[in-house]
């Protein structure tokens, strides 16, 4: 018997969880088991000498967090509460996957590569002219790299720049959303120093994808919530 109470031919080492889950999921690693390990999504027992023991509910609990990121995207956090809220059920062996429709997930902040772009590149991909990249670069929402070039993204915040013209709302309007964005952005550099200063570089990556998943989905949140006060619903 371990010190759990469980007998050990019912319990597997890491090294077997990781083997059983690989066929289904190609991607995962040991450290990424320890990872949700100590984000309390698993909790498996430990020998006296301090190695892992994992159950078959262990595993299939693993099954449900990697499947829920894989198909779903959701946050660590949502698929905790989610886990939590079945351990809790009247059958904690039903978990459900819940998305979360029209909101951002962590997966749509995975980094992914960026192309470069001159000054005019930028200028004929967005459809605007150099006097309102100046503008743009003036107010700080659009800002070149240290090589004078641009990315993509700085071509796709132009666009939406250029649409909202439309509206008579110029750079100078939007000032705001860039003070805001910096804030949130310092904000999860506050979150994950702790992290990076322990090395856990992995963690830290993953823990800015969620927090930003869960930034951009409460800012769209309380978005929807004004726009419907001012239509008087």
């Amino acid at each position: 018997m371990t010190a759990a109470g469980r007998p050990a031919g019912d319990l597997l080492s890491i090294g077997a969880v990781l083997g059983r889950l690989r066929e289904e999921f190609p991607d995962v690693t040991i450290s990424k088991i320890r990872f949700l390990e100590a984000e309390g999504l698993v909790q498996p027992a430990r020998t006296a000498a301090g190695y892992r023991q994992f159950t078959a509910e262990d595993v299939n609990r693993l099954r449900f967090v990697l499947a829920a990121q894989r198909d779903h995207y959701l946050p660590l956090k949502v698929i905790k509460e989610q886990l939590d809220a079945a351990d809790s059920a009247e059958r904690p062996g039903v978990l459900r996957v819940v998305p979360v429709d029209g909101l951002p997930a962590a997966e749509d902040f995975a980094e992914r590569s960026i192309r470069r772009m001159t000054r005019e590149e930028l200028i004929d991909t967005a459809g605007i002219d150099a006097a309102t990249l100046s503008d743009l670069e003036q107010y700080g929402l659009v800002r070149p790299g240290a090589a004078g070039l641009y990315d993509s993204e700085s071509a796709q915040i132009a666009a939406i720049v250029h649409a909202l013209a439309d509206f008579g709302v110029e750079p100078r309007h939007l000032r705001g959303f860039r003070a805001a964005a910096d804030r949130e952005v310092g904000l999860v550099e506050q979150i994950v120093a702790p992290l990076h200063g322990r090395k856990e570089h992995g963690r830290a990556d993953e823990t800015v994808r969620e927090f930003a998943a869960l930034s951009v989905g409460l800012h769209t949140l309380l978005v929807k919530a004004g726009l419907r006060r001012i239509a008087g619903k």
